[in-house]
């Protein structure tokens, strides 16, 4: 199977990745079931990576029904080493205009029902999540941003997600609500991903992309889908830009993170009480605990 130590998964709006070469559609079964889509393999100036539109390429998928468990599995199953997740998010905070970058550092859960963890069926396992992001790369893609000057666009290095489970957008005493814990953007697919990324053991960061102020904001008309898929547009190209450039720092440069040993002290349940069938199962993931 073709390898990539770095994957992307593409919010709304990022379906694809104009400047790849090479391209090759790898269809990847997982015991988690499909991934949203096929993976795309190619290379970013001749560096291999793998892309997955999160929302499969027509945007076929609610937030809700997004296979988290196997588009995760899948990249690690590529040899994914770091993921980069673009997310179209509201703002709750006015500093943090429409157009602008936000690269997370915290999250807040606000999803209902969604399995977020591959552990069960006979192992247990808790890995540390009070950093839910991978620093070192979160400032690769910080400083991938800073270093393009892009037109519209302000940087935010930190701020925190809050993760809702849509698909309808917040109400007003919702959205003061979050504003009042101190969230400064909103979305409703990362923190899933940001969990199963950290069992996995691979590094982590959002970028994070504002396409609205949501609806708190008296002065902006509340959010609406045509609003969202104008600045979407707009985004897309950008984040193509970040994407490029963050890659090529990392393939220049790949940091050491934390996150590529985050289960080496996460497992509770003894490999010799683990059933042959559950060690098969989760494959990838224990390979090196074994």
């Amino acid at each position: 199977m073709t390898k990539a130590k770095i994957g992307i998964i593409g919010g709304s709006g990022l379906y694809k990745m104009d400047a790849l070469k090479d391209v090759r559609e790898v269809e990847v079964d997982t015991p988690f079931g499909a991934p949203s889509d096929a993976l795309i393999v190619g290379t970013l100036d001749g560096i291999s990576v793998a892309f997955l539109p999160r929302h499969g390429r027509d945007h076929t998928l609610l937030p809700s029904e997004l296979p988290f468990r196997a588009n995760i599995y899948a990249m690690k199953q590529l040899g994914v080493e770091y993921l980069i997740s673009a997310s179209a998010v509201g703002s709750l905070k006015e500093e943090a205009k429409p157009l602008d970058m936000v690269v997370p550092d915290q999250f807040i859960d606000r999803t209902k029902n969604r399995v977020s963890t591959f552990f069960g069926d006979g192992i247990v396992a808790h890995v540390g999540f009070a950093d839910p992001v991978c620093h070192q790369l979160a400032g690769v893609l910080a400083d991938a941003i800073a270093s393009l000057n892009l037109a519209d666009v302000t940087l935010h290095r930190t701020g925190t997600y809050l993760c809702m489970e849509g698909p309808a957008f917040s109400t007003k005493a919702e959205s003061n609500l979050y504003r009042s814990w101190g969230a400064t953007v909103i979305g409703m697919t990362n923190l899933p991903e940001a969990k199963l990324a950290r069992e996995a053991e691979i590094a982590y960061a959002t970028l994070a992309l504002v396409t609205d102020y949501d609806c708190w904001h008296p002065d902006h008309d509340n959010v609406t889908v045509d609003l969202v898929i104008a600045n979407l547009q707009r985004n897309a190209s950008n984040a193509q830009k970040v994407i490029q450039e963050t890659v090529r720092r990392l393939s220049e440069n790949p940091p050491i993170s934390d996150a590529h040993s985050a289960l080496k002290n996460a497992i509770l349940t003894p490999m010799n009480k683990v059933s042959g069938a559950t060690k098969e199962k989760f494959g990838v993931l224990l390979q090196k605990y074994l």
